[in-house]
């Protein structure tokens, strides 16, 4: 019997040895399986490692790993792997020293891959819709990064990582967890559109008053009730406030293009000031012109000579309209009424920016952003609003504009 018991267990034993043994091998079978899966390229990959063109779009491939063959194109400037599901890079990527793109979107990423900040010459880095709740201190290393975007991830905190990129100039941290900015916000002086839609900010923050150099600055879709002038922000081209629970925009200059509720009529308003104005100073011309004498438009002698000889006697020509006059004396009043902060105004670089919003699709080099999606299909970004033709060509840096292409 006790013969027997033992062979029994031993027949047992050697049964589950067995059974480790055939699962081991499954498990390898398996990884071997799904590396085979990896490497084996989709149709088309191969004559795209072997054309020698600058820029490669592996995006929406199903790869879970990078092949390892894109590590040895060292002529790549542009790559493009967006909706993948790659986890992180190799490190042999940082090889490709030569990188001036690089869009990483809709993959599956909780953090940024050490090798990615090795890439030094990276201009333009897109890391939108992974898993991202922080940046590495590494990411300094990107000291000529001009444009990056980490949009729907969950970053709960801004990121101060990014006070040591001096180059930067367009931000786009939409669709995160925010709440607040740091106060020393103010430091990143290079910075000219920052997208700051879809996080959770309740009150205005006050340090985007001190963000002299902004051009472009996107609120939507918080939970701020009030905002605000924003005259002091003398650069800022386009404000959009829009779902915010808000029924009227915030002063503003103007020159600044505003969408949100209430939007249409203040711009209409506007404009009809504007030319009420305008017919004023028209109608002033003429019954100076009628009258014989000089006529000045904006208390400005339209005569250079006599100009120059009014201003050396001291003498100050005015508009002689009520109406305007009334007009620059409201002005007047309601920025009494306003912080009593001066803010310096810092003069624009010359650099260029498009805002347009609809979709975005990816091709093959521009990223338009318009809302689900993302397109590829050139050099530049345009940010693009339903029933808004807004174009201001002096950012170059906002969105994906290659300024080498």
């Amino acid at each position: 019997m006790g013969n027997s018991s033992r062979k029994g267990g031993g027949d047992e034993e050697d049964e589950g040895g067995k059974d480790g043994e055939e699962v081991e091998i499954t498990e390898k079978k398996k990884e071997e399986e799904e590396v085979e899966v990896e490497e084996e390229l989709p149709l088309g990959v191969e004559e795209l490692f072997e054309s020698g063109d600058p820029v490669l779009d592996l995006s929406y491939r199903k790869f879970k790993r990078l092949p390892s063959r894109v590590c040895g194109l060292m002529h790549l400037e542009k790559l493009y792997v967006c909706g993948n599901r790659l986890r992180t890079l190799p490190d042999s990527i940082s090889q490709l020293q030569g990188l001036r793109i690089l869009a990483l979107d809709f993959n599956k990423m909780e953090e940024v891959p050490q090798a990615v900040c090795q890439l030094t010459n990276l201009t333009r880095l897109y890391l939108g819709s992974n898993r991202l709740m922080n940046l590495p201190p590494e990411l300094s290393n990107l000291q000529s990064l001009r444009c990056l975007w980490v949009e729907s991830n969950y970053f709960q905190r801004f990121p101060r990582e990014l006070y040591d990129l001096p180059h930067l100039k367009s931000l786009q941290m939409g669709d995160n967890r925010l709440k607040t900015l740091p106060p020393d916000l103010c430091r990143m002086t290079a910075l000219r559109g920052l997208w700051l839609y879809a996080n959770r900010f309740e009150i205005f923050p006050k340090v985007l008053l001190h963000m002299e150099g902004l051009e472009i600055l996107d609120m939507d879709r918080n939970k701020i009730s009030e905002f605000p002038s924003l005259k002091r922000l003398r650069a800022m081209r386009l404000f959009s406030y829009d779902h915010n629970p808000v029924k009227a925009p915030p002063k503003v200059g103007d020159e600044v293009l505003v969408v949100g509720e209430g939007a249409a009529e203040f711009l209409e308003v506007r404009e009809a000031r504007k030319e009420r104005l305008r017919k004023a100073a028209e109608k002033e011309a003429e019954e100076l012109a009628l009258a014989g004498e000089e006529p000045v438009i904006h208390g400005i002698l339209k005569n250079s000579s006599s100009n120059s000889k009014q201003a050396t006697n001291g003498d100050v020509a005015t508009l002689g309209d009520k109406d305007v006059k009334e007009e620059e004396a409201k002005e007047e009043e309601e920025e009494g009424e306003e912080e009593d902060v001066e803010l310096p105004v810092t003069e624009y670089d010359g650099a260029e920016l498009e805002y347009d919003e609809q979709g975005v699709e990816y091709e093959t080099e521009e990223l338009i952003y318009e809302g689900d999606g993302f397109e590829y299909e050139g050099e530049e970004l345009q940010y693009e609003r339903a029933q808004m033709d807004y174009e201001y060509e002096e950012l170059e840096d906002t969105g994906r504009q290659d300024e080498g292409a």
